[in-house]
């Protein structure tokens, strides 16, 4: 799909002051990856027609036909400014401004994830993450399984071609988000934002040792094969061998770090 929008717009419900011209929609460049610049472009909105808390923006659908994105960009974007305690994505009723508070909240939620342990972090992902596996496997409708696989196909991309570790956790965070989407259940949809919160810190401390995005990609294909099959038990067990991997290699990083400072560039995880 075109990345260049298609011209220009206000945010419906929203007025922008008398004393100043509307901030609309422009070009994006092509410097990051997409969610990010489309996170950049909703912030520019805010910012620029100086919303406040509360204010509505764009929906989903509107925001794909304003930047000319998929769907999966801008709702990449809008969990990630919903992290940040930028927006507030209320289910059936549309995205807002956030208000302060909220932000605090969410900035705060973030801290407190920062400090807790590996064993706890990957505890909980695979509380979450394998029974989504399992849901998606046969909640999933044909269309969202192909978008699966080409998340996939890209993410496999990206480790042939070393692409830098930063590009490689939007993609594999994006997989397991989808994953968690396709689940079609709605208390799994309620915790998108602490899982995708999880999920960056899990895989900032595995994805930059030499070996590990391989092996993930192996792993992540035995997940992606159950589910395009519509094998929930074959997924679920995909999904935790893949987690368990990923806390082994992790652990294996923080002792190491703990052990060796700095000596990290070529390490390689525990088979």
């Amino acid at each position: 799909m075109p990345e260049e929008p298609a011209g220009t717009a206000t945010a419906a419900g929203t007025v922008p002051p008398a004393d100043a011209d509307a901030i609309g929609w422009h070009w994006m460049g092509s410097g990051q990856p997409l969610f990010q610049r489309v996170a950049g472009q909703v912030e520019r909105f805010i910012a620029g027609n100086r919303l406040r808390p509360g204010d509505r923006l764009p929906g989903e659908r509107e925001l794909c036909e304003l930047l000319g994105v998929s769907r999966a960009s801008v709702r990449e974007a809008l969990r990630s400014l919903q992290a940040r305690g930028v927006v507030v994505v209320r289910h059936g009723k549309g995205v807002f401004v956030a208000a302060p508070d909220e932000g605090e909240r969410a900035l705060e939620r973030f801290t407190r994830l920062r400090e807790v342990g590996m064993d706890e972090l990957f505890a909980m992902r695979e509380v979450l993450e394998v029974p989504a596996a399992g849901w998606a496997a046969s909640a999933a409708t044909d269309q969202q399984l192909q978008e699966l696989a080409q998340t996939f196909d890209a993410l496999a991309a990206g480790v042939r071609s070393h692409r830098a570790a930063a590009e490689l956790r939007v993609l594999d965070a994006k997989l397991h988000l989808q994953i968690a989407e396709f689940a079609n259940n709605r208390f799994l949809a309620m915790t998108q934002t602490v899982l995708q919160e999880m999920l960056a810190r899990s895989m900032e401390t595995t994805l930059a040792i030499a070996g590990r995005p391989a092996r993930s990609v192996r792993e992540h294909a035995e997940i992606v094969e159950a589910l395009l099959a519509r094998d929930p038990a074959r997924a679920r067990a995909a999904a935790r061998r893949h987690i368990r991997s990923s806390r082994r290699a992790a652990l294996q990083r923080v002792a190491s770090e703990r052990n060796h400072p700095g000596g990290l560039a070529g390490m390689a995880p525990r088979p």
